[in-house]
């Protein structure tokens, strides 16, 4: 069921073979609720979207005919929001990866809303939903000559004084300038703190981790109500300080808050969709659980298998530190070639 694939009817008539996974991610790739809402929407009413493999181009159809779960991913939800009767309606779940950094002084982030405003969307989303199904995110941390990592945690602990009522975890990972050029090229070019010569400092050092996590437990011990700690992708053993490494697409959170959800519970568990007897009792669970790593991640990316929807270089918030953009430029081409009904999120 994981990897399912059944016959879908394309926009154009034509019968193609598509995957059909229970979970959808939406998506690491860009912010489909920030820019792709309406998109979206369009797409599970016709019951399918297209996505291209970003390594050879390949065109991907997947349908939403057996999507149970959907995680989105998001800087700015408020666009989606409206829409979000709909996926009840649909009997589909949905939770909230929701990123909430403040680097408006230094301007990584030049097209989000402002914090003061992200601070009202994100307990705006939390009220409507439940503070369990919106997680955030302080993701990366950066620090620049300019940028400490005191000045970094007196940020981050103005903003959970705002959040901690309306969330149950602070997800955090360290920003990756070494493993991707296009990275230390946006760094470079889009911010006045870096030169080719040391934009790898922004990097911290592993001193400078320590002194991130020890200033998180810190905050984080400060409320009588303590919000979880995670990192996410992080290969460091924080385990002495309560931090657990992160499941994004996370099958024990899904088994707790979509637990009436018995056919979903029995997937999250094996990865197949229960096969019910005459009287309609699905069978128990087996004793021994299967797997459900999704392999196609990093080695230490602890996400259960999924389906990403979303498309390199269309995301417009421009953030200098994405992997997931080449360059500005190549947002803005894309961006000419999108339009709500199309097929995938580039046309």
């Amino acid at each position: 069921m994981a990897t399912d694939r059944i016959v879908i009817t394309t926009d154009q008539g034509e019968q193609v073979e598509a995957t059909a996974p229970v979970i959808i991610s939406a998506s690491r790739s860009t912010d489909i609720p920030a820019f792709y809402a309406k998109w979206f929407f369009n797409r599970l009413a016709i019951g399918y979207c297209a996505w291209y493999n970003p390594f050879n181009q390949q065109k991907m159809y997947i349908s939403f005919a057996r999507c149970r779960v959907i995680v989105f991913w998001t800087k700015d939800p408020s666009p989606i929001i409206p829409y979000l009767s709909e996926l009840d309606k649909r009997g589909i779940h949905y939770y909230f990866q929701v990123t909430l950094n403040d680097y408006e002084q230094e301007g990584f982030e030049p097209n989000v809303p402002s914090v003061k405003s992200r601070i009202a969307t994100f307990r705006e989303l939390s009220e409507l939903i439940g503070k369990e199904r919106v997680i955030w995110r302080f993701d990366p941390l950066i620090v620049t000559p300019q940028l400490s990592t005191d000045m970094l945690l007196e940020r981050i602990r103005g903003l959970h004084h705002c959040l901690n009522d309306y969330t149950d975890k602070l997800v955090f990972s360290f920003v990756d300038v070494r493993a991707y050029r296009k990275v230390q090229t946006n760094l470079v070019k889009e911010t006045p703190f870096f030169t080719k010569d040391d934009v790898e400092q922004a990097e911290m050092t592993y001193e400078q981790r320590m002194e991130i996590v020890r200033g998180l437990t810190a905050i984080r011990d400060m409320y009588p109500k303590r919000i979880q700690l995670a990192t996410c992708a992080e290969d460091i053993d924080l385990e002495r300080y309560g931090i657990e490494h992160n499941r994004c697409i996370d099958g024990e959170l899904m088994k707790r808050i979509f637990a009436d959800d018995k056919e979903l519970v029995y997937y999250l568990h094996t990865l197949k969709w229960p096969e019910k007897d005459m009287f309609g009792e699905i069978p128990p669970i087996p004793q021994k659980l299967k797997n459900v790593k999704d392999t196609g991640q990093r080695k230490i990316c602890g996400c259960m298998v999924s389906k990403d929807i979303g498309m390199y270089n269309t995301c417009r918030h421009f953030c200098v530190y994405c992997y997931a953009n080449t360059s500005k430029e190549a947002v803005l081409r894309n961006k000419d070639k999108h339009n709500d009904e199309s097929e995938s999120i580039i046309g």
